[in-house]
C-alpha cells in the first residue's frame, strides 16, 4: 500500500485532535499539484501527518479509512471526471514515538529528492517506499 506525507498546522488541526476524533474528513487541499495526489488515495494507504508551522515535523502515522472522494461543500468534477476538490477520511495508527523534523530530513542526504524538501509549500505528497522505510524507523513507528 502506498503511503503518503500530509501536512497540517497544529493549531488548526493537530495528529493529537485525530487521535481524540478518532476519524476526520482531510480537506482543504487547495494545491493543484497536492489534489492530484490526494485524488488517488485509497483505502488501506498510508498517511504520514506532518505539523507545519513551529513544529514542522512528522508527528504520527494514519491510514486511509475511505478512498478520495468529492467534498460535500465544494461539489464539482474535473475534466477527468474526478473530484474537483477531494478529500479522503482518515484514522489515526500511532503517533511517533520520536518526530522526524524537516530539519532532520534536510541533512540526510537520502532525503535530496524527496517532494518534502524540493516542493515544500506542497500540502500532499507520496512518499516513496524506501524513504517511508527510513521514515518510520526514525519516527518509531
Amino acid at each position: 500500500m502506498p503511503t503518503f506525507l500530509l501536512k497540517t498546522e497544529p493549531s488548526d488541526f493537530s495528529f493529537a485532535d485525530l487521535l481524540r476524533d478518532r476519524t476526520c474528513v482531510w480537506t482543504g487541499v487547495a494545491n493543484p499539484q497536492a489534489r492530484i495526489f490526494l485524488r488517488t488515495m485509497k483505502l488501506g494507504d498510508s498517511a504520514l501527518i506532518y505539523h507545519t508551522g513551529d513544529a514542522k515535523a512528522i508527528v504520527g502515522l494514519a491510514k486511509v479509512t475511505k478512498s478520495a472522494y468529492e467534498d460535500p461543500s465544494q461539489p464539482g468534477l474535473n475534466d477527468e471526471a474526478k473530484p474537483k476538490a477531494p478529500v479522503v477520511d482518515l484514522a489515526p495508527v500511532k503517533a511517533a514515538k520520536s518526530p522526524v523534523t524537516l530539519a532532520a530530513i534536510k541533512a540526510d542526504k537520502r532525503f535530496a529528492d524527496f517532494a518534502l524538501v524540493k516542493s515544500s509549500r506542497l500540502s500532499v505528497m507520496p512518499v516513496p517506499a524506501d524513504l517511508d522505510k527510513i521514515l518510520r524507523t526514525l519516527a518509531g513507528l
